[in-house]
């Protein structure tokens, strides 16, 4: 007798199949939606996979415009085509001022160069020296800013470089 009570009072084995694949569809779904999810947040034109190093380029600075004042190295991320980047430097905690790209026609603030590819590619080091105005005439601390062009994003923006 006490025989059949235990049976009368055990889940069924096919309850409890029906109760474990209903829980297996439900948390599938849940790690379908998150992951898609998070596979759409880094398809959005993200520049948070970038890092730069920026460096002192200039052997001696003067009065002279036209000098090249730091290196921008990208140590990561995918190649950047110029349009799609703005290019900022600030001159002894002075306002940031747009920087000319390659291609573009030099101007006051500064003027980025690379290797004439159209293109800034992962481990290429271009020049950012001053434009037609002498924005460092004796030694002086530079920082560069670079910005997503469409959103006006900050991608990375340097420490204070010393530049002799």
């Amino acid at each position: 007798m006490q025989k059949d009570n235990r049976n009368e009072e055990a889940v069924s084995p096919v309850i409890a199949t029906i109760l474990m694949v209903a829980i297996t569809v439900v948390l599938a779904g849940v790690l379908y939606v998150w992951a898609s999810q998070l596979a759409e947040g880094n398809t959005d034109g993200d520049f948070s996979m970038y890092d730069f190093a920026v460096t002192d380029a200039s052997d001696a600075v003067s009065a002279d415009s036209g000098e090249a004042l730091v290196y921008v190295a990208m140590d990561t991320g995918d190649d950047l085509s110029w349009s799609t980047v703005i290019v900022q430097m600030s001159a002894n905690g002075g306002a940031y001022g747009e920087c000319t790209t390659p291609g573009q026609t030099a101007g006051t603030a500064c003027v980025v160069t690379d290797n004439g590819d159209g293109n800034w590619g992962f481990g290429e080091e271009v020049t950012v020296s001053e434009g037609s105005d002498d924005i460092c005439a004796a030694a002086c601390t530079v920082q560069v800013k670079i910005l997503d062009a469409a959103s006006n994003k900050l991608i990375y923006e340097s420490s204070e470089i010393s530049v002799a």
